[in-house]
């Protein structure tokens, strides 16, 4: 279902310009508003009488998160705090948390940015959606949640752990779409099948999943043991929350909202804009937030930009699933490696679960780095004979050293060795940081 087709199915030419006429209106507010932005601008040279043309944003400064801490809580609002109705953050895990004030206004253009995301997605009001997501400062469960509502659909707000009750209200209420995240899924899985309930009897039909990377290898895998479709959606807490960008059922590419959101790839080492189809980190820009607009915004996601018009009739620009980090990104003995590399190997080897740590030992002064990746494997090859067990870890290295690069030691741990998160799944361990 196209929600708002004026938007979504926009001729390029009238969208751009759109982008533009919003852009112009940003620069101008941050840039007598937002000291940082002032400083910033005067730094690179540029005003706002400099932005006459969309190609004009790279003259612009980058903002990054490290700007967000600096200017901690308040330094990049734009209007007086006494304006906003709603303060979110992030997790703060490395320091102090991202703080994103909302005006009424950037409220309620969030909660009708996600029930246009919800509807690509396939949901519709006569849906019972489950919202798995955590509530709180994290922008996941109350974003889902006034989504949701705004398109209709009754709402279970359960929010995330309590993974058996989780289970009882999906049977009994009815849930025909969940929002979680991938990981989440795979437990919701995992524990249904522990309380002998398969749930692909019931009427779960559909999940939008997102809040971390994820592989085309894991998605088949929730869809084949939840017995659902399985939607990517996208979004960041200092830009707005979900709500970026989600797939339609067709998942040929995420269907970016660029009437609110002006997107780029760079490349992550040169600063430098590129052209479509090539992978580079996103940039955000925001065209309608009020409390905090946020010029080019550096992610760090990895991905590529699709402008090609979708068979759903839509014709934003289209994202690629985030395919790694430039801050996540492993240097093992000179080799870049992504963790998503390593889940789109393992979750391709029949006998394996989706569970996995990978383990970079950095403590030897005059060793090369070793990188150790932890499976779990199947309940029926971890009762089976030894060497069973020894073919699929040889297997596994071989794969491993042919999509990597470089040798990887493989440890098969038997199911349920690794630890289950509710919330974002802990993938990778540097033992050079404990």
């Amino acid at each position: 279902m196209i929600r708002d087709p004026e938007h979504e199915t926009m001729p390029r030419p009238e969208l751009e310009k759109l982008q533009l006429e919003r852009l112009k209106v940003k620069v101008r507010e941050v840039y007598d508003r937002v000291p940082f932005y002032r400083r910033a601008f005067k730094e690179k040279g540029v005003t706002p009488d400099d932005i006459q043309t969309l190609a004009d944003l790279t003259k612009l400064p980058f903002t990054s998160k490290l700007d967000f801490r600096d200017n901690y809580p308040y330094g990049l609002m734009a209007v007086p705090l006494e304006q906003a109705v709603r303060i979110h953050s992030s997790s703060g895990t490395t320091g102090k948390p991202i703080i994103v004030p909302y005006t009424q206004g950037d409220v309620d253009t969030w909660a009708e940015v996600m029930a246009r995301t919800l509807a690509t997605a396939g949901t519709t009001k006569d849906d019972v959606l489950q919202n798995a997501y955590g509530y709180g400062l994290f922008t996941g469960g109350l974003g889902f949640h006034d989504g949701a509502e705004r398109l209709g659909a009754l709402v279970i707000p359960t929010s995330s752990g309590n993974t058996k009750r989780q289970i009882l209200l999906l049977q009994d209420l009815g849930t025909t779409v969940i929002t979680c995240t991938p990981s989440y899924a795979l437990i919701l899985h995992e524990t249904a099948r522990d309380m002998g309930i398969d749930l692909r009897d019931t009427r779960l039909r559909l999940g939008v999943l997102g809040a971390e990377p994820w592989s085309e290898q894991m998605r088949e895998d929730i869809e084949e043991r939840l017995g659902i479709m399985a939607i990517n959606v996208y979004g960041l807490t200092e830009v707005i929350g979900p709500g970026v960008s989600v797939e339609c059922p067709h998942k040929c590419g995420m269907h970016i909202a660029e009437d609110h959101f002006l997107v780029e790839a760079i490349d992550p080492e040169t600063g430098e804009q590129l052209p479509y189809g090539e992978a580079g980190e996103l940039v955000v820009t925001t065209l309608t937030k009020e409390a905090q607009p946020v010029i080019r915004f550096r992610t760090r996601d990895i991905i590529s930009l699709n402008p090609e018009p979708c068979e759903c009739g839509r014709t934003m620009v289209r994202m690629s699933r985030v395919t790694g980090r430039s801050d996540d990104m492993l240097i093992v003995r000179g080799v870049n490696v992504f963790p998503s590399q390593i889940e789109s190997v393992l979750l391709d080897v029949e006998g394996v679960e989706p569970h996995y740590l990978i383990v970079v030992d950095r403590q030897h002064a005059f060793k090369s780095d070793e990188l150790e990746i932890w499976v779990e494997v199947s309940e029926g090859v971890f009762s089976d004979e030894m060497q069973k067990m020894e073919g699929l870890e040889k297997r596994l290295r071989s794969e491993m050293d042919s999509v990597l690069g470089i040798a990887a030691r493989i440890k098969l741990v038997e199911p349920r060795t690794i630890e289950r998160t509710e919330g974002k799944a802990k993938r990778v361990i540097d033992r050079s940081e404990l």
